[in-house]
Order: C-alpha cells, then structure tokens, then sequence
C-alpha cells in the first residue's frame, strides 16, 4: 500500500508542475491566514504539513447536523474517527493516535491519566474557529503524537455586538424522551484600549434514537452526552498598556452532568442485538465533566527587537465516570458484590514563552524561541467507597525549543528543536484488592528527549504548491493505567519500563493546487513509535497500556470545485491503515483495530446559495467494511455506513438566522465503528437514527 500511494503522490507532483505552466496568468488566490496553533506568524500556506481550519460560519453550519465538537471533526476531518457520540473521546484518533486538544493554546488533554475527555471542556457556541494540525508535532508540547487540535475563542472587534440563540432538536419518533434544547447569550465589546467577551450558553439534551426507533443504551461507564444538562461560563477581557504592551485574561467553565434517569441493556454483538435504554434510576452518581480553564497573556511587540507572547495558565478538571460491580472494584474488606465508580481530578498549571524574531539582519529568516513549563496532579478514586485506584501523581515539565524559518522566491524551508525534560512523582503505593494488593515503591523518574522537526514548502506558482515534513511527536503513555494495573511484587515506580514515553516519527509529502474555481490537496504520511501505547481491555471493559512497536501510514485528499459563485461541491478522503508488533520481535505482525484507526472514509457534500437569504448544504458520510487482521487470519469485520446530512439556513434582515437541520436524512440503521470493532455486549450501540433540529441566532 505504502509504496504504490508513494508512486501516486510523486507523479501527481510531476504532472502538478507541468499543469502548473498553464495557470501563470490566472488571478492567484491569497491565502494569508495565520494558524496561532503553529506558534509563528506564519501563513497556512507556508507551512509544511496538512492544515484544517473550521471558520464560525463552517462550525455553526455542522451544529445543525451535530451535537459535539467530536461530531463536526468526525463529519470534516475523514483521518479523524467517528464520534462515539457519547462523553468521550476514547477511540477517537487523528492519523491513528491521540491528538493534543487546546483552548486558546492551553492544553486540555491530562498527561498523567487520560480520561478522554478533552473533546467536552467547552461549548460550541464560544468557539471562533478551529485549527487542526495533521500528523505529529512537538510545537505544542507534550501529547500530540497524532496532532494539534487548537479551539479558538470568540474574540472583540471594534464596538458593540450582541448575540442571543435557541433551539429544539428531536428525533423524527420518540419525540417526548428525545426532545433537546438549548439557548445562549453573548456580548462582545471593543473601545479604546478594552476588550472583552463574555456569554453564557445552557443545553438539555435528551435521549438518542437509532434508524429503527429505539433508544439508544446510554453508556452507563464512560458517560453520555444524551440524558444530561450542561452550561458554559465564558469571560475574555483585554487592555492595551499602550502602542506595544497588551495583557489578556480568558476563563471558561464548562460543566456536563448526566441526568441519570435511563440505563442500558446488555446487547448481543454476535446476533446484532443492540444494547438499549430502559427507563430507571441507575446506581450511584450520573457521570459529570466539571472543567475551569484560566489563562493570563502578556504581549509586548518590542522587546529584545522581538514578538513577546507569555501565557501563563491553570485548569481545574474533574470527570466522574460511571460504575458497576465490577470485578477490578471488588474487596471483601468493603463487602460483597459492590458498586463503585471512578473519578479523575487534574490540577495543572504553567507558563509558556514565545518569542518572534522577523526578518533576522534584514534576511528572509524568522527566529521563534522560548520555553514551556507545565505542572500536573492528578490522581483517580473509587468515588463510593473513597479508595485510590491510582495514587496522586505529579509530572513536571521543562521544554525550551527553538524554531527557525525561511521564506524567499517561493520557498519555505523551516526547522527547529524541542528539548523536553519531565519527572514524575508518585509515592508507595498499595494497589487495589483485584490486582493482589500489590506493594509498589514511590520514586521520581525522569526522562528527557531531543525532538526534531524539518519542513519544506515550494510554491510552482500562485496555483500550486509541494511540501514535505519531518516531526516528531512526545506524550506520556498513560501514567495511571499502567500503574493501576501493577499485579507484580517487588516494582518501582522508579525502575518500570512502561512508563517511559511514548515518541513518534512522522514524516508527510502532499501537493496542493488552488485558483479561483478549485482547490484540491493530497498528502501521504508514515508514523511509527518503537514503544507504543496501545490500550486493550478486559472482560469488563477497563483497559491497560501494552507498550509495542507500532507504524501506521496513510494518505489524505480532499478537492472542492466552485462550479458558480453560488454552488460549490467537494470532497474529502482519508485512507489510514496500522499494525503493532504483538510478539516482542520488533517486528509489526497485526493490524491495529477500532479503537486506534479509523475506517476508510469519504465525505462528499453539496454547498448552494439559493438566493441572498437562503443556503443550504447536503453531505454524504461514507465509512467502508474495514477486516482486521492478525496475521492471515480476520480477527474483526466492520460493516461500514452511509449517512446523509441536510441543513437550510433563512437569514433574514430583521428577525435573525434560521436554521433547519436534518441528521441522517435517510434514517439509516446502524451499530458505530466503536460498537462493531471494540465494544463489547453491553457497548453495542446504534448511531443516532433521523434528527431534526431549529435553530434561531439573532446579533445586533
């Protein structure tokens, strides 16, 4: 596979470059779009590897169609899995691995105990747009071996605006239990040396119906979006010291809490039973995501003759999880048969230093520098009965990193390093009863990594550009996994090898051709880790890291054509395939499943703008039948599905925006690639049948 999408790619270069010839004298199209996710000022188009950037006016539009920010990735971004569509981003990858989730460059992701969780720490409603970096990259820091997800907020411009929405949405059967609604309100002010945001937004979501009418089993262990109430608290303030100084400070609560009023069947994967909702109280306290993320911005454009950025930041998050009697919770010491369920804390704060030198000597070279330092604590507890699964654990990190880019006559060339120290402290512990009560000894190991980056970009001309990239992502493989599940005597947290990081290498080669009427993209990418993270579960569905070799490639495409100024087609296409190596030879031996690569998928969609008032987009979602194999022999079939997207948009002078969605047109009946691929009986969820949603948005 590798080799001949290679071939592919080459010789579409090739034939870009003599294509490339007839396009000179078309008007070029200026693409000055700056990705702050990258760090530099640098536009989207000089940098070296695969961007996506989801504007307001593209977010609001899948909204309509979608009930998550993991819901819009999955329907725009095809190397991006599908959405679980449930409170949680377990099993939902970039390119096959974990992508670095930020609020206005804070992280979100935990690196100690992810709780796959980074997907829900803020409402839609507060986003201005949203930049995804594909592939691995350490710019960021730590955690995105798969990519850079970088959530921008609502920002001020000059004067006084104000916004207010609403909205119902509800499945075309079972209206009662699913109806939903949501409403919001935001102001946004500029004048003088001020700025600032500040809007609040309220959602009651309820229950999910499949293609057949049903209801959809809520997961009763990870938690659900359906069958829960959330708000969301925004405040973004900024003064301008004078004509080079500015300070900035943003905050975001985000709360998401279960209703706990259904809970779900067990299904039966073999049969094609699908796990349901029924009516009742479960056990415990309903899942919750409780977030606060802060962050304090000084900025200053003359200092050392460079561009000062200093972020210093602090998050709050918690996330309770469901329960069941478990057998990882049992322990005659607290009784028989017993219920519990676990709850994540984080704590984390930092500092991040960025500094932009232009035009170095008066050369076409750009200097960017500083240096990040993260803290985090974190520890997960057995919420009932108060015992701790893992132990408090705190990481430090220190990364200073340089970056140095040139641009001149068409070319970028850019490179740069990112050292990265990190200790980890954990005291003795003893672990739970289900793992034998194990002693393990505290320590304080550390690690430090050299990573590299290269990238270039050549531009034939004002249509068509190449680039290629090397880069090379650091995250932690899940601290509290491994050490939760220590089941032999005699360990130290200081000498335990699964602890070490986990380093990817990615390199990526792509073309892209833009005028006036077109743009098309194409791109191949290898990423490999010789001491991966992968997660496996148990019969109870908890999971442990296995550390193995792993490599994953695959290409991405995507082409839109704007046959008019008012009709536009397009599509998108990702192609992703990973093996791990299961016997210890250093040798990749079986296909990764679900719960790491996505399914081959394509995104097919219609854009019309009907009159001044009235637009309108149809998109099709196609995944296809993916076998798994371990060896020659098939350990998993997917049965791949389509569905159908509708949604029409009223904007009128006087009363606001309309908007009329329709999720899954057809009403196609379907179990989710998560569901057929790694969930087990009692995860054997349907995706949600045909859903129609109103919306109204007014500004003044």
């Amino acid at each position: 596979m590798s080799k001949k999408l290679l071939s592919v790619l080459i010789a579409s270069i090739v034939s870009g470059q003599a294509l490339a010839q007839d396009e000179v004298n078309r008007e070029s199209v200026d693409e000055t779009i700056e990705i702050t996710a990258t760090r530099t000022k640098i536009p989207q188009s000089a940098i070296p590897a695969t961007v996506t950037v989801i504007d307001g006016e593209q977010l609001r539009q899948q909204m309509m169609v979608a009930e998550s920010l993991s819901d819009v990735l999955g329907k725009l971004i095809p190397a991006f899995s599908p959405s679980r569509q449930k409170l949680t981003s377990s099993g939902e990858t970039l390119r096959g691995r974990q992508p670095l989730y930020l609020i206005d460059g804070v992280p979100q992701s935990n690196p100690l105990r992810d709780g796959s969780r980074a997907a829900y720490t803020i409402d839609p409603f507060m986003i201005e747009r949203v930049e995804v970096i594909h592939g691995a990259s350490a710019i960021q820091g730590l955690g995105a071996s798969g990519g850079i997800i970088n959530i921008v907020t609502k920002q001020a411009s000059e004067g006084t605006t104000q916004e207010v929405n609403a909205g119902f949405t509800a499945p075309d059967s079972e209206i009662s239990e699913g109806l939903s609604y949501e409403a919001g309100y935001l102001v946004r002010h500029a004048e003088g040396d001020w700025k600032f945001v500040a809007g609040a937004q309220y959602r009651d979501t309820g229950m999910y119906v499949d293609g057949k009418g049903q209801l959809i089993g809520v997961d009763t262990t990870q938690g659900d979006t359906m069958d829960s109430k959330s708000y969301d608290v925004f405040l973004k303030g900024e003064y301008r010291i004078d004509s080079t100084q500015s300070l900035a400070l943003m905050v975001n609560h985000f709360d998401m809490a279960g209703n706990g009023d259904y809970f779900a069947t067990v299904g039966n994967r073999e049969l094609g039973v699908p796990a349901l909702s029924v009516e009742g109280e479960y056990p415990g306290d309903a899942p919750e995501n409780e977030v606060t993320t802060s962050s304090l911005t000084y900025k200053n454009t003359d200092i050392l003759g460079a561009d000062l950025n200093w972020q210093l930041f602090l998050q709050d998050f918690s996330a309770l999880y469901g329960g069941g009697n478990y057998a990882t919770f049992q322990d005659p010491q607290y009784g028989d048969d017993i219920f519990d369920q676990s709850r994540n804390d984080s704590r984390k704060y930092g500092s991040r230093i960025t500094m932009n030198w232009a035009k170095v000597a008066d050369l076409p070279v750009d200097v960017t520098a500083g240096v990040d330092f993260m803290n985090d604590k974190t520890f997960q507890e057995l919420a009932q009965t108060g015992r701790k699964w893992v132990p408090e654990t705190e990481f430090e990190n220190w990364a200073p990193y340089a970056q140095l880019s040139y641009q001149a006559n068409g070319l970028t060339l850019s490179g740069g390093l990112r050292y990265e120290y990190g200790k980890l402290k954990a005291d003795s512990f003893t672990t739970l009863a289900a793992y034998g009560s194990v002693f393990v000894e505290g320590g304080e190991p550390s690690f430090n990594e050299l990573l590299t980056n290269l990238g270039a970009v050549y531009a034939l001309n004002d249509n068509w550009r190449v680039f290629a990239s090397y880069s090379e992502g650091f995250s932690m493989p899940d601290v509290g996994r491994v050490l939760r599940g220590i089941s032999t005597p005699g360990l130290s947290v200081s000498s335990f090898l699964d602890l070490q990081p986990v380093l990817a290498d990615n390199e990526e080669i792509g073309v892209e051709f833009n005028n006036n009427a077109w743009r098309a993209s194409i791109s191949y990418y290898r990423s490999e880790s010789d001491l991966g993270a992968r997660l496996q579960a148990d019969a109870d569905g908890i999971y442990s890291v296995r550390r193995e070799r792993t490599e994953i490639d695959g290409i991405e495409a995507s082409a839109e054509y704007a046959f008019s100024n008012d009709t536009a087609f397009g599509l998108n296409y990702a192609d992703t395939d990973g093996e791990f190596d299961s016997d210890g030879d250093n040798q990749v031996d079986t296909q990764l499943g679900g719960r790491n690569i996505a399914p081959k998928r394509a995104n097919l969609y219609w854009s019309q703008q009907w009159t001044g008032q009235v637009s309108s987009r149809v998109q099709w979602n196609k995944l296809f039948d993916r076998d798994i194999y371990s060896g020659a022999e098939a350990v998993n079939n997917f049965d791949g599905y389509n569905t159908v997207d509708a949604s029409v948009l009223l904007e009128t002078r006087d009363y606001g925006q309309f908007a009329l969605g329709i999720e899954n047109l057809f009403d196609e009946y379907y179990f989710t690639y998560y569901a057929q691929t790694v969930g087990g009986d009692n995860r054997n969820f349907t995706g949600r049948g045909r859903t129609i949603s109103l919306n109204w948005n007014y500004a003044w």
